[in-house]
């Protein structure tokens, strides 16, 4: 089955009880039974499994070419339930330049727990061995990373995670499942921020999980019982309904991007532009191999940040707004948004320098997002 099919016809694809074409919204809290522990269809509790999230969790695991599905009520709920597989004193590593969100869940939070982490350059595959520990239980990558889109070797990622015993996870956001499928590579977990690119319509807000490892499934599936971050079935809904355009809004996408980067490329106002399509880009033959397409996250620098909030000022079509992977472009500056909650030193040691600018790049027509973001850098010049 090819991947515009499957987005269509992946998972649980009508309803069990009535036919219907499009999974109901079963917006109940509880199940009757017929007998005690005698139970309909396996529902029990919502919290436990209910059968519109169940869609949405068989539908991403077939995407991901995985076995088991996890829906959570945002992406930093799926990132701490991935987390809680961890106990007290383990340690894991995980790319520096990783989102702020992820960053301060782990210094602020999981610390208080116990749990430690070493943010390293994982896009330097060679050198992730010298810094396991005996104590070390899990590598977590993003590729291409958020927001300077770095690029780390999945399979050698997992061969390294596998030679340590170690739980090997990639936040596959960026990418998602129509263009990289990470478990294929061999790792063991897979993650969503599911508000992004898998709903694409700025409304709602999820994270989704997915592994083929039946002991790592069970172990999610109890931590995702037990701490009840779940997914409600309206949002169920909306992302299942979300999916079944994600082809043909990341082909859109993608020739949106690669139009605004060979525009951005020639602006005499851009000191640089981050995305893994550029040749040189950092292990651009490495994202090639292992993905078969490319984000619409593009990040470009100008002098400061009073020249990136003039940019903004001036752009017509790109929305002012954290969050990314809708229909519509949206812009923003890391430094004050999105990883605002990184220390300023350890921002600048990463390279997201106060001019940094992130595009989030939608489905409108490419000649005009192309003019709106030429003609907003031209008025730098004024």
């Amino acid at each position: 089955m090819n991947k515009k099919t499957q987005l269509i016809h992946g998972g649980q694809t009508t309803d069990a009880y009535t036919g219907a074409v499009t999974t109901p919204i079963y917006q109940t809290s509880t199940y009757m039974q017929d007998e005690i522990g005698e139970l309909r269809q396996g529902y029990e509790y919502s919290r436990t499994a209910n059968p519109t999230r169940s869609a949405l969790e068989g539908l991403i695991a077939d995407l991901e070419q995985g076995s088991y599905g996890f829906a959570f009520g945002s992406g930093m709920a799926a990132i701490s339930a991935v987390m809680m597989l961890l106990d007290k004193d383990d340690h894991l590593l995980i790319n520096s330049d990783v989102y702020g969100g992820t960053y301060r869940a782990l210094t602020k939070v999981f610390t208080r727990f116990g749990i430690k982490a070493d943010f390293i350059d994982t896009t330097n595959i060679d050198a992730i061995e010298q810094y396991i520990k005996p104590e070390t239980k899990m590598l977590f990558i993003e590729t291409p990373s958020n927001p300077l889109l770095r690029v780390t070797d999945i399979k050698r990622a997992s061969e390294i995670a596998q030679k340590h015993n170690l739980i090997s996870v990639v936040d596959n956001t960026f990418m998602t499942p129509y263009f990289q499928n990470p478990l294929t590579f061999g790792m063991d977990i897979v993650l969503h921020s599911a508000t992004k690119y898998l709903g694409g319509h700025s409304d709602v807000v999820s994270g989704l999980v997915v592994t083929s490892d039946a002991n790592l499934a069970e172990r999610l599936g109890f931590i995702q019982n037990s701490t009840g971050g779940v997914l409600g079935p309206q949002d169920s809904y909306l992302l299942v309904r979300g999916i079944k355009t994600l082809g043909l809004r990341m082909e859109q996408i993608q020739r949106n991007t690669l139009a605004i980067i060979e525009m951005l490329q020639q602006h005499k106002a851009v000191k640089q532009v981050f995305h893994p399509s550029i040749v040189d880009h950092l292990n651009h033959d490495i994202h090639e191999a292992q993905s078969d397409g490319h984000t619409g996250v593009v990040a470009f620098e100008v002098a400061d940040i009073a020249h990136a909030k003039k940019v903004i000022s001036k752009s017509q079509y790109f929305t002012l707004a954290e969050s990314l992977g809708a229909v519509e472009s949206l812009i923003s500056v890391p430094a004050l948004m999105t990883h605002a909650s990184i220390p300023k030193d350890v921002r600048e040691k990463e390279g997201i320098a106060d001019g940094l600018i992130r595009l989030s790049v939608g489905i409108e027509d490419t000649q005009d997002l192309v003019e709106d973001l030429e003609q907003s850098l031209n008025a730098l010049d004024n």
